[in-house]
């Protein structure tokens, strides 16, 4: 053993022993290795033992199998090739959002950053919906404009439409922020020798974002891989990866097959996730500077202001189109055939039975988005600010939930925790799928991710000697956290809480493995309506969500703006 890993082994005990003497720091450390243990790290060993499981032995013939059933290869491919278009285009549009929005001097700026999120805060298939009442068979441009009677928005074409439209903001929220700190200074120098602006442009500007949206590119291709509700809507015959795991272990019970597609599918996502976060998140760094001297003077040329906003604009109106043809199509009889206005669809769901899906849906909802909160606080502190034995470990397992496809996780909870745990005839653990608990704890690990990583953010740019102050009076870590840390960060708290109740509301992919006849999910029930075709009670519960995910919105905003001291 070399002499430097001595020392880390030295450094590691005396950490784990430090630990006794802060007993409140070590049950919160105990309490998140346990939570991501149970929840992420179980579910995917038993979906790798799963996976080389066949007839009670150990083999790989499960893949072997997948590699082999007609069409497979096909779906593989299918899905690498949807994340490779989908990801250049999102790309492309979250670029062109980005740089507009940044560098020029134009008009409905807050308009076009408000578009550029709304995917984001929606349900997944909300896109998908709208994009089948304007282009379907009976859509509103295809037959209504047109009058085209064979017009198809189903499958790959139709997928790229609506998955670049949900994912574009992924890559607009990263470029926007690396593009606010390129100093100004660097591309000035480059006019005053006389260069256009375009040389800039593709000289200076474009070599700088290049980190950036590979880092843009990569992340979108994860999401769009893992995609599970777009390619159920509206794939039609393309089917995904993800949507053939699904079909293998509830619709066929074959969790061989579906547990050797779901590595496959989780050694794509995870690779591109660590070559993401360890080698082109790091070189964004490196050449970007970190610190804007003073700030930019904005393009305000007519020659080039006009055309961007006009491309906006266009672009905006499209977006804007989308999401009203939800509640208009809640209003119509017959969408494509019977325009009459009626409130039919809403007097069927508002039936008791049909209704309780919106109730349970938000009850569980608002039950996990302070505890997902809370907790994505805690552990930013635990790493940004804590030294302890296993601090990678919980770094690394959180963050690569975000890499995790919902399927997978799904997938893995239907298999670890059908069954009961127990000693010696003693139950410690009875089958926990199909209750309200399960469900809860798939919307916070689905959410945890982006509170993590939105509270070592907003934990980095704090100064951490307020912190070691208060530690130095004599304040234990618990009280240092609720009385110092949770006040500094509160706008990124309430932020996380309006994402993770979002999240909650409008997750698919994991919680389709998990409801119940007792606990039946919104979500699902607006797929149940768009897969028997009746659109008008499907976009009536998708007004319904959307009203109800703003209005939390709007509260949780209004209390950044009244209560935030940042």
């Amino acid at each position: 053993m070399t002499t430097t890993n001595k020392l880390k082994m030295r450094s590691s005990f005396k950490l784990l022993l430090n630990l006794k003497n802060d007993p409140a720091l070590l049950a919160i450390i105990l309490f998140t290795l346990a939570l991501v243990t149970f929840f992420i790290l179980i579910p995917l060993y038993n979906i790798l033992l799963e996976s080389l499981t066949n007839q009670k032995m150990i083999s790989l013939q499960n893949y072997k199998d997948v590699f082999a059933m007609h069409g497979n290869v096909q779906i593989l491919t299918n899905t690498i090739l949807l994340g490779i278009v989908t990801a250049t285009i999102s790309v492309a549009i979250g670029f062109v959002f980005a740089y507009v929005t940044t560098y020029m001097k134009i008009r409905f700026r807050r308009t076009f950053d408000f578009i550029a999120i709304l995917p984001i805060i929606s349900p997944p298939f909300v896109v998908a919906l709208s994009a089948i009442l304007l282009f379907g068979r009976v859509g509103l441009i295809t037959r209504g404009l047109l009058g085209l009677k064979d017009a198809e928005i189903y499958g790959f074409h139709g997928l790229v439409l609506v998955q670049s439209l949900s994912f574009f903001p992924i890559a607009y929220m990263m470029l926007v922020a690396l593009l606010q700190r390129i100093d100004p200074s660097v591309e000035e120098a480059s006019r005053d020798l006389g260069a256009s602006r375009f040389k800039v442009f593709t000289s200076v500007t474009l070599p700088l974002m290049a980190p950036g949206l590979a880092n843009a590119f990569l992340l979108v291709f994860i999401q769009s891989i893992a995609d599970f509700a777009n390619p159920v809507v509206i794939g039609g015959n393309f089917t995904t990866v993800a949507v053939k795991i699904y079909q293998e272990g509830i619709g066929n019970y074959q969790f061989g097959t579906a547990t050797a597609l779901a590595m496959v599918l989780l050694s794509i996502s995870i690779s591109i996730f660590v070559l993401q976060k360890y080698y082109v998140s790091k070189k964004s760094y490196v050449t970007v500077t970190g610190k804007v001297s003073r700030h930019r003077d904005l393009i305000s040329s007519r020659k080039i202001t006009v055309p961007a906003t006009t491309v906006l604009t266009l672009f905006t109106v499209f977006v804007i189109m989308m999401y009203i043809l939800i509640p208009i199509g809640s209003f119509v009889k017959l969408w494509g055939v019977n325009y009459t206005p009626t409130l039919e669809h809403y007097r069927y769901i508002f039936k008791p039975k049909l209704f309780q899906p919106v109730v349970t849906t938000t009850i569980l909802a608002a039950v996990a988005t302070p505890v997902s909160g809370i907790l994505g606080m805690i552990i930013a502190f635990l790493i940004v600010r804590k030294k302890f034995f296993g601090k990678s470990f919980i770094e690394f397992t959180t963050i690569m939930a975000l890499a995790i496809p919902g399927t997978i996780i799904g997938l893995g909870y239907v298999i670890s925790y059908n069954k009961s745990y127990g000693i010696a005839g003693l139950t410690l653990i009875p089958p926990i799928t199909g209750t309200a608990f399960i469900i809860i704890m798939a919307f916070i690990i689905r959410s945890l991710p982006v509170g993590v990583r939105s509270g070592i953010t907003s934990l980095q740019q704090i100064d951490p000697t307020i912190e070691e102050a208060a530690s130095v009076l004599g304040a234990s870590s618990s009280k240092v956290f609720s009385s110092v840390t949770i006040p500094m960060i509160k706008n990124a708290f309430l932020n996380g809480l309006i994402f993770t109740f979002a999240r909650s509301m409008t997750l698919v992919s994991t919680v389709i493995f998990l409801i119940s006849a007792q606990y039946k999910l919104l979500t699902t029930s607006i797929m149940a309506q768009i897969d028997v075709g009746r659109m008008g009670v499907a976009s009536a519960y998708c007004t319904i969500l959307i009203i109800i995910v703003s209005l939390v919105m709007l509260l949780i905003k209004f209390l950044i703006r009244n209560i935030s001291t940042e």
